[in-house]
């Protein structure tokens, strides 16, 4: 009887239902629900996720989902997890005007072609079409020139497949990018990198040293924290001391009293 009530659960959870929705959020209305989690669940119909018309945040990484066209309405979705499903198309996705972060990694997006429908989506700044980690990626990004295209594609972006493209951060992402492409073109033999005259190094001498502002607001900032330090540790100095003092004074009123006979 078990066996059977939890199939019939999972036969409903195949397809998106307001009930199944409604167990999940614990919201009475499906317009009230802004945040939805429905992770590995089997799901590859997404019934009446659309009637959302307020969700903000969804994840629905792990099922068997091919069609988003019910997505189209999420017009306030900023956050779309699909990762590891079966999608191939991502043109219902071209009304959700301010996206800003889509993973999908794991799909089966073939083409460059796919990706032109997200170009109107202004705000979109993190896009994930692979991950290393859990080893997803798409058929598109075989292509040697993926990277490149994408981010000719969307100016606007800042994080591609997990690294910051720009910003802050973007410089020791490409740092450890060359690294690795240094790696793996086999530059090493016998454990020692094989020197070529025209190296040249990846950052200039001066890169890591720490450069004293000369703001005289910050330099007479500085100065402040530092009498405020000495005169913490000065104040430590003599709370250790009184505290040690008044240990030893108790210490001595509770021996016992001895008397010489």
């Amino acid at each position: 009887m078990d066996s059977k009530r939890e199939k019939d659960q999972d036969a409903d959870h195949e397809k998106i239902t307001a009930v199944l929705l409604k167990s999940r959020t614990g919201e009475f209305d499906l317009e009230s629900i802004l945040f939805l989690k429905l992770r590995n669940l089997g799901i590859h119909d997404l019934g009446c996720t659309g009637e959302c018309i307020n969700l903000e945040r969804l994840d629905l990484s792990g099922n068997n989902i091919t069609n988003l066209a019910p997505l189209a309405s999420l017009r306030l979705l900023s956050v779309l997890n699909l990762s590891n499903n079966r999608v191939s198309n991502l043109e219902p996705l071209r009304t959700c005007d301010i996206l800003q972060n889509l993973n999908v990694a794991g799909n089966i997006i073939s083409s460059i072609e796919n990706l032109h429908c997200l170009v109107s989506l202004r705000k979109l700044e993190n896009i994930r079409l692979k991950d290393n980690t859990y080893n997803y990626t798409n058929p598109v990004c075989r292509n040697s020139s993926y990277r490149a295209v994408v981010l000719e594609m969307f100016p606007n972006i800042k994080v591609l497949d997990g690294e910051r493209v720009v910003g802050r951060g973007s410089d020791l992402y490409q740092l450890c990018k060359d690294i690795d492409d240094t790696i793996k073109a086999g530059l090493y033999k016998n454990g020692q990198l094989v020197e070529h005259s025209d190296c040249k190094p990846w950052v200039e001498d001066s890169y890591w040293e720490i450069k004293r502002s000369n703001n005289a607001i910050i330099e007479e900032a500085y100065k402040q924290f530092n009498d405020v330090l000495h005169e913490c540790r000065l104040l430590n100095n003599r709370a250790t001391h009184v505290i040690s003092q008044t240990e030893r004074s108790m210490s001595l009123k509770k021996q016992p009293k001895q008397y010489a006979i």
